[in-house]
């Protein structure tokens, strides 16, 4: 198919809309924002700006939503993670905020990507640009070498991102496979800063695994455009800078759901419940020669992955995405003090809400709106019956930006894969259910329906297929299976 007469754009603008989404900004948004000016301080804001921050993210990101920055002390080390201050410029109740609220989500599609916000929020006075003064919550913890985190505190700063890094690039660097990347070198200290903050973030991550907590390879892939077009698909790879991030966002959500029940503050919670298919994971173990306990316990699951890792690291990622499939979705739930809580079963936490991407999630501004009312002792900008309908509402639009963001993957896989029609594919059984059987390959990761011979299959199960079809207009792809294989 001639890529000229395929508008992905336009096919996710239908896309968001069948799915009561808002593709677009309305006058009065953008006139509201056509007003900002930027950041002002006050004397209430602690002036942090001397410090080594340093931003980490993909390289082609414009919405830089936090800052982090690390010191040793006696008991180890003291992270300090700046979360952009929102707030401060989308005021509760104002245009812009009211359809963030509706959206509630960016929506990231392979050619283009539909903010939250306003872009001169997003990506200028909201956002953590380097070499520029800006308004931050920022999150303070102490973690020591057994990854035992303490001390959360709440502040309200000005900050100033020094260096602003890419993860390829630092994880290139960490792991002596390149040189250090030129925002490290041309700044003083900030070899010795990023790696202290790596140091930290590892000693977070053995502990949460100690704890249960499971560890996914991804095998998602994105779509390549130059000039315009579609010219392929790239795996993302986890890599050590990914995953010193992940580390400091985690434990800063953990952080910020403490601070709240401390204080007795409601919170949206980010839940993920116990798996309803433990039954599928323990057959899937069983063929792998092991066994899970009849009850789902993080600490089981965690253990078997750590084990089939080390003994099969080539099919690490089959198993990994057959169980994050069988896992379940999250979704936000309204806590109050005391409440049982679900807990994250894939992080093995209880405590934890979305606060560090307030310009690309919803959940993440109402939780500093929370916060900045719980650090100053001020009135609730919700009611719990608010935030209720809130969390109801944004795990919905959640799940229809997911749709059309999986929609358009698979519009752009289908473009690059329409020539090769007929072509075999060895995959994975990502769903089964009575009214459809999906299947992602490998290579390409590419995910698709199985139209036909679905009989007995089920998620995990290897096989070989055949892709019989493609539709870009509405993200088909049609495989029919040529063979199963063996699991385990």
């Amino acid at each position: 198919m001639e890529q000229d007469a395929v508008d992905l754009v336009g096919l996710a603008r239908i896309a968001m809309r069948e799915r009561g989404l808002e593709p677009e900004f309305p006058p009065e948004v953008l006139a509201q924002v056509a007003r900002l000016d930027g950041p002002v301080a006050d004397a209430s804001l602690a002036d942090l700006r001397h410090l080594a921050w340093c931003s980490i993210d993909n390289d082609d990101s414009r919405d830089l939503d936090q800052l982090s920055v690390a010191e040793g002390t006696s008991r180890g080390t003291r992270v300090r993670v700046a979360i952009a201050d929102v707030d401060a410029f989308v005021p509760h109740g104002t245009p812009v905020d009211q359809h963030a609220g509706i959206n509630t989500t960016s929506v990231y599609t392979p050619m283009h990507v539909f903010p939250m916000l306003p872009e001169r929020l997003s990506t200028d006075l909201t956002s953590l640009n380097p070499d520029a003064d800006r308004i931050a919550v920022v999150l303070a913890f102490d973690v020591d070498a057994e990854g035992t985190v303490s001390g959360g505190t709440v502040e309200r700063a000005l900050v100033r991102n020094q260096a602003r890094l890419s993860y390829d690039d630092v994880a290139a660097w960490l792991e002596a496979r390149a040189p250090a990347p030129r925002p490290i070198t041309s700044r003083e200290g900030m070899a010795d800063q990023v790696r202290l903050q790596d140091e930290a973030a590892a000693w977070l991550r053995v502990r949460r695994y100690r704890d249960g907590a499971l560890d996914f390879q991804s095998t998602e892939a994105r779509a390549v455009v130059a000039d315009g077009h579609v010219v392929g698909l790239k795996k993302e790879e986890k890599n050590r800078a990914r995953a010193l991030i992940e580390d400091f966002m985690i434990a800063v959500n953990g952080v910020s759901a403490r601070f709240l029940e401390e204080r007795g503050v409601p919170s949206i919670r980010r839940v993920v419940r116990t798996p309803k298919r433990w039954d599928r994971l323990q057959v899937i173990a069983q063929d792998a020669g092991e066994r899970l306990p009849d009850e789902p316990e993080p600490a089981a699951l965690s253990a078997f992955l750590a084990r089939r890792r080390a003994a099969d690291p080539d099919g690490y990622g089959v198993l990994s995405l057959a169980v994050l499939k069988l896992l379940g979705r999250g979704e936000y739930v309204l806590t109050r003090p005391g409440d049982a809580n679900a807990g994250h079963f894939g992080l093995a936490v209880h405590e934890y809400v979305h606060s560090t991407a307030p310009n690309r999630r919803y959940p993440d501004l109402v939780t500093q709106r929370l916060l900045k009312a719980a650090v100053i002792d001020a009135a609730l900008p919700y009611t719990d019956e608010a935030l209720d309908v809130l969390a109801r509402h944004c795990t919905r639009q959640e799940d229809a930006a997911d749709k059309v963001e999986r929609q358009m993957r698979k519009a752009a896989t289908a473009l690059v894969l329409s020539s090769r029609v007929g072509e075999e594919f060895d995959g994975i059984v990502t769903g089964a259910s009575s009214t459809a059987t999906w299947v992602r390959t490998f290579d390409p990761p590419a995910e698709g329906r199985i139209v036909r011979g679905t009989a007995g299959l089920d998620v995990g199960e290897r096989v070989r297929v055949q892709l019989t079809g493609t539709d870009v207009a509405r993200g088909f792809l049609d495989f029919v299976p040529v063979a199963r294989q063996a699991t385990g």
